[in-house]
């Protein structure tokens, strides 16, 4: 079955940097839209990220534009979100998920498979 697993959070300062990791198995990685999302105590979860099968096309929510940037590796089967300049607000929890086709989508509900996440706590 397809599992995502990712990993690269922990506890920073503001300002700081961290890079996610998401592997996937039990797909064949390529032929998957990757997203990034993320969820806060007491929020709904938000988009964060998404890259296209081949990685030529991605889209970033407002609010991390310009700091985070999410990229992939098909040849791991790894999709990364490379997040800067981290700010207390950015804390969350971190999913990856997977949804196969061409077009990327900024919704949660049009990912089917999704990890079980990664806590970023971000201190000011």
């Amino acid at each position: 079955q397809v599992q995502l697993e990712e990993s690269g959070g922990g506890l920073v300062q503001a300002g700081d940097s961290l890079r996610l990791s998401c592997a996937a198995s039990g797909l064949t990685f390529s032929s998957y839209v990757m997203g990034w999302f993320r969820q806060s105590p007491g929020k709904e979860r938000e988009f964060v990220a998404t890259i296209s099968r081949g990685g030529g096309s991605s889209s970033h929510a407002d609010s991390v534009k310009g700091r985070f940037t999410v990229s992939r590796d098909n040849a791991k089967n790894t999709v990364y979100l490379q997040m800067n300049s981290l700010k207390p607000e950015d804390t969350a929890v971190y999913y990856c998920a997977a949804t196969s086709g061409s077009l990327i989508f900024t919704t949660g509900a049009r990912y089917p498979y999704w990890g079980h996440g990664t806590q970023v706590t971000v201190s000011s």
